[in-house]
């Protein structure tokens, strides 16, 4: 047994994790848990200008590394307020992060305190399950469950809060209980019943199509994906924000599909006759939840580790709960090697055929005049970004144009804020990501708006080495709403264009490398720089204003449009 505060045994917990990073932002609340880190020699304090954008760092780091992401809001009230943001984010992208904040001493609870106000119902809708510690004692024991409950299926975040009187009482303590104990490490396979059903339905398809979701993304079972359509010789669509599930260059990819993917994934899943949902919920951003994306005759094999999860937007032939790679290779062991093959083979020939067209189309049709178009510029990226990058992008039109126009090598490279829409989380997760993965190159997409929340931390890149490239396509206005404005309002702007500094000079002020580029000849060679200046890194790049798109026509339907 050792004597230990609140916060020493809250560090301790964090030590028998195996936590290699902190994100956060100090405070007097958590005192005695920062001296703690203080001594903690084997954990990477990395101290954030704002909670919120920590919470996104936390978040790039869990999605990249598949371990759990940690914050720390160091100040009760507006310190933990401030992380509301990013917890909604990581919720969306089921994102394992452990958020912990401090909080006021329970004397104080329901009398007004400075900085008071309810975090336990504060969080709990936006995270999997918030807790309050009641003694110091029990610091480990709900430091161990949130742990748990961040990393067990289906993944989220979690909340613990620790008042300041816990953190500093003292108590007896044994030693910190290894996860090894009590995580689960194995998922479900499936039932051999639902696995030789499914089975036979593809081997008896003309039209099949496999999608494959964040379930095969982040477990990187993308071999066992590929071997199924291998397999079958069915095309595999990605679905939107996943892009990376399954590598670039594999002939049986054809992208991202639904209505933000590109023309010949979506296709494939509007003509399919059977379509093999892996791990993926067929949700809004894949189908708006609509059968205008969706073959409504389609027979659907859905494969999810959620239960609920399965048929619930869309009706189901086969519904198997489990982990989506041990399914596919289970439904690829039963497959019947005598099935009929030729509609099967026809359909992958022409779904190929026209996948090398559209990428072929994609450059020739790329606009490369000056003013700097998207198409220019994103062919300029694919051009120039490394094989084996990671690729971090915001909300905002020209990231969600750009989430199907690169090119993703390496699964686990692409890393977005997926159904939450979050304008502002690009730049900090791409920090997270770089912290996971330092050896790799990390790019960063944002719009001059979201840069503009956020580049406060280009001072935490530079304190800590974290030598990330942020290309900012600088519009000079929030681009979706003002699409709207143009197309549905009668071009009646209101808030829709803003001003910024020139962010190559901000990012110099600040201590990182900055570069522009005014036109599209320009992109390359500043990227080029930008990845090898040994620094964080800003690229400023001037995109045309008017080059407006209005991705959500259909939220305007109302109005005729």
């Amino acid at each position: 047994m050792t004597l230990m505060s609140g916060g020493q045994a809250a560090v301790e917990a964090l030590k028998a994790e195996k936590v290699s990073h902190v994100f956060g932002l100090i405070g007097s609340a958590t005192m005695e848990m920062f001296d703690a880190l203080y001594d903690a020699k084997d954990i990477n304090f990395i101290g954030v200008h704002d909670e919120r954008t920590g919470t996104h760092m936390a978040d790039g780091f869990a999605r990249a590394s598949g371990q759990a992401g940690v914050v720390l809001a160091g100040q009760n009230g507006p310190g933990a307020t401030n992380l509301v943001t990013g917890l909604s984010q990581a919720k969306a992208a089921f994102s394992p992060v452990v958020s912990i904040a401090g909080m006021l001493a329970q004397g104080h609870i329901y009398r007004d305190a400075f900085q008071e106000v309810d975090q336990q119902s504060l969080f709990t809708p936006v995270t999997k399950k918030t807790w309050t510690a009641p003694s110091a004692d029990r610091v480990p024991e709900l430091m161990r469950e949130a742990f748990r409950t961040a990393l067990s299926p289906r993944r989220g975040p979690v909340h613990l809060n620790l008042p300041r009187d816990v953190l500093a009482a003292q108590a007896e303590f044994e030693q910190m209980q290894s996860p090894d104990g009590y995580r689960v490490h194995r998922a479900p396979a499936g039932h051999p019943e639902d696995i030789a059903a499914a089975a036979a339905l593809l081997a008896n398809a003309d039209r099949p199509v496999i999608i494959a979701g964040g379930g095969i993304k982040n477990t990187l079972g993308h071999a066992q994906a590929l071997a199924l359509a291998e397999a079958l010789n069915c095309p595999i669509v990605t679905s939107p924000g996943h892009g990376d599930a399954i590598p670039f260059a594999h002939p049986l990819n054809a992208g991202q599909m639904g209505p933000r993917g590109n023309a010949v994934a979506s296709r494939l899943v509007k003509e399919a006759d059977v379509i093999l949902a892996l791990g993926t919920r067929l949700g809004f951003n894949s189908t708006f939840y609509s059968y205008d994306n969706i073959n409504k005759d389609a027979k659907i094999i859905h494969v999810e580790l959620e239960p609920t999860a399965i048929g619930r937007f869309f009706p189901v032939e086969i519904g198997i709960w489990g982990d989506a790679p041990q399914i596919a290779a289970q439904i690829q062991a039963a497959l019947n090697q005598t099935m009929s093959r030729s509609a099967m083979d026809m359909w992958a020939i022409g779904f190929q055929a026209e996948r090398q067209k559209f990428l072929d189309t994609r450059d020739a049709e790329a606009i490369e005049t000056h003013p700097t178009q998207p198409s220019g510029l994103f062919k300029a990226l694919r051009q120039v970004i490394p094989h084996d990058a990671a690729v971090t992008m915001d909300a905002g039109t020209l990231c969600l144009q750009a989430t199907d126009a690169l090119n993703y090598h390496t699964p686990r490279s692409l890393f977005t804020p997926l159904d939450f829409g979050l304008v502002g989380f690009s730049f900090a997760a791409g920090l997270g990501v770089k912290c996971a993965q330092p050896n790799r190159p990390v790019i960063s997409l944002m719009g001059d708006g979201g840069f503009g929340m956020t580049l406060s931390e280009l001072s935490t890149a530079v304190d800590h080495g974290i030598n990330t490239v942020t290309v900012v396509m600088n519009n000079g206005c929030w681009g979706a709403e003002k699409a709207y404005q143009r197309d549905f309002f009668n071009a009646r702007y209101i808030g829709a264009d803003i001003g910024s500094p020139p962010f190559d000079v901000v990012a110099e002020t600040y201590g990182a490398a900055g570069f522009r580029a005014e036109k599209l000849s320009d992109v390359a060679p500043a990227i080029e720089a930008a990845l090898a200046c040994g620094k964080p890194a800003v690229v400023d790049v001037a995109v045309d204003p008017n080059a407006l798109y209005s991705f959500r026509r259909d939220s305007f339907k109302h109005r005729g449009g």
